[in-house]
């Protein structure tokens, strides 16, 4: 569907070779929502606070941890141990998989843990919610992730919760009607 292997970074490949970006998901979820499912990988306060695809299951692959890392300037993320057996609580092993995080890094991620887990058909959302990083330098938004993704492609999203389509990790504190 969308670029080769050969063409993505490193951190967005997987082992099964899937790739769509975000148009292209919501064009074959429309095409078969009964056998395709949007899942959402990031962490609640993302889906909380940046929005999420109206019809994407949530089911986030690593939480933020709060021990600074001086080398990389960020506070790392852990994955989560059961996330390939909350997938398996809300989609089948022939179940088309549309996997999306913020720009396709921890969808990725992701996408090799369901293989490991006997997925066959998880593509990774290369562009992901927000999308890759403006590249112009010249521009106010330079640095930022707005260059296409779901947001940014017109695909439907909102703010609003879901709860009955979160599959949270069993130490968050789930939502009344959440699976979890």
């Amino acid at each position: 569907m969308s670029k080769p292997k050969a063409q993505l970074p490193k951190e967005k490949q997987t082992a099964l070779g899937l790739y769509a970006t975000s148009k292209e998901a919501y064009a074959k979820w429309q095409a078969d929502p009964g056998k395709v499912k949007i899942i959402d990988v990031r962490t609640p306060e993302e889906f909380l606070f940046v929005g999420h695809p109206t019809m994407a299951w949530k089911v986030p692959v690593a939480v933020q941890t709060w021990k600074w890392d001086a080398g990389k300037k960020e506070f790392p993320m852990q994955p989560l141990p059961d996330f390939a057996a909350r997938v398996k609580e809300i989609a089948g092993p022939k179940d088309t998989l549309m996997v999306l995080c913020r720009s396709g890094g921890r969808s990725a991620i992701a996408v090799n843990m369901l293989a490991q887990a006997g997925f066959k058909n998880a593509w990774n959302v290369v562009d992901g919610f927000e999308g890759d990083r403006v590249d112009d330098a010249e521009s106010v938004f330079f640095g930022t992730p707005m260059r296409n993704g779901w947001k940014n492609s017109g695909c439907p999203w909102t703010y609003d919760l879901t709860p009955e389509q979160m599959a949270l990790p069993a130490n968050v504190a789930a939502a009344p009607g959440a699976r979890g």
